[in-house]
C-alpha cells in the first residue's frame, strides 16, 4: 500500500496496492495535505521542488518496473500486452519531462 501522512502524521493511503519491495512513505510536513500532490500554497518552493523530486524519481523507478513486465511478457510471447506497456512507459516518460520542467521552474529565483 502507497502511504502518505496527512498534516497530523496520520498515515493517508492512496494509489496503488502491488507490493513491489520499496517504500513510498512520505509526508508533508506542516501542508494541508489529504492526498499526494494536494499541497496548500503555503508549503512553500523548497516543500514544492522537494514533493516535485520524490514524484519525478517515483515516476522513473515505476517506468523501469513496467520495462521489465513488458521484457517478461514479450519473453512469453504476450507481444500485444508488451507492446500497451510500451506505450504507457513512453507516457511515463512524456510526463516526467512536464515535471523535471515544472521542477526546474520552482528552484528559479
Amino acid at each position: 500500500m502507497h502511504l502518505i501522512h496527512d498534516e497530523n502524521g496520520n498515515p493517508v493511503p492512496h494509489g496503488h496496492d502491488a507490493a513491489h519491495g520499496h517504500d513510498h512513505a512520505h509526508s508533508h510536513e506542516g501542508c494541508d495535505a489529504s492526498a499526494c500532490g494536494s499541497c496548500s500554497s503555503d508549503c512553500g518552493a523548497d516543500k514544492t521542488a522537494a514533493l516535485l523530486d520524490y514524484m519525478l524519481k517515483h515516476n522513473e523507478h515505476h517506468a523501469a518496473e513496467l520495462d521489465q513486465v513488458a521484457d517478461k511478457l514479450r519473453a512469453e510471447g504476450r507481444e500485444a500486452a508488451a507492446e500497451q506497456i510500451r506505450k504507457a512507459v513512453d507516457e511515463f516518460k512524456k510526463g516526467n519531462l512536464y515535471l523535471s520542467l515544472a521542477l526546474a521552474a520552482v528552484k528559479e529565483p
